[in-house]
């Protein structure tokens, strides 16, 4: 079983990327944000303790991101490979997420970077959010999503360089070239 971790600031493609990833080779998804817009959708507690950190451009806090986590896998599993998309997003939550799969016998099999200038994110979010109506895709909630990411979760670069996992990607470019660097990653494993 291959377990792909997704990475990327905010507006890299995580999501596009991975959808065409699970096309090819069937692999199940993880996306922490679809399943956090569900549980707020639904109007869970766990919906609407998680709606008040995304209106502030906050990151979940891990014990919770875990726990959802781990029944999510357990949820999907066993499978041909599962992409992570959104988590782990610090060095806790990968040290968790390599803890948890250790538990069931299994590993991250690589990270994937999509690697995209910042001021092509803010367009590329900007424009997400006129386009889908996504309430945290504003000029002020995107500034301070980038925020957090350069200072909470970019360290997961060289925490995933260190394990050995980390395939950094050019996340700029046609779709279809970007997919074609991921798909030779995952081939090679």
């Amino acid at each position: 079983m291959k377990n792909i971790v997704i990475f990327g600031a905010p507006g890299s493609g995580k999501g596009t990327q991975s959808d065409l990833l699970i096309s090819k080779y069937g692999f199940k998804h993880i996306s922490t944000g679809d399943v956090l817009r569900a549980e707020i959708k639904a109007g869970t507690e766990l919906g609407k303790t998680a709606q008040s950190y995304i209106d502030d451009g906050h990151l979940i806090p891990d014990a919770l991101m875990i726990e959802i986590l781990a029944h999510k896998y357990d949820e999907l599993c066993p499978c041909e490979g599962l992409i992570f998309d959104g988590f782990p997003r610090t060095v806790p939550q990968a040290e968790a997420l390599k803890a948890m799969l250790a538990e069931r016998g299994t590993a991250v099999s690589a990270m994937l970077e999509l690697a995209v200038p910042e001021a092509e994110l803010m367009e590329r979010l900007i424009l997400r959010g006129q386009t889908s109506g996504r309430a945290d895709d504003n000029e002020e909630t995107i500034k301070k999503r980038l925020g957090v990411y350069l200072n909470q979760t970019a360290p997961l670069i060289e925490w995933y360089e260190k394990e050995g996992l980390r395939h950094a990607i050019n996340g700029s470019g046609t779709l279809e070239s970007i997919n074609a660097a991921l798909c030779n990653v995952i081939d090679s494993l």
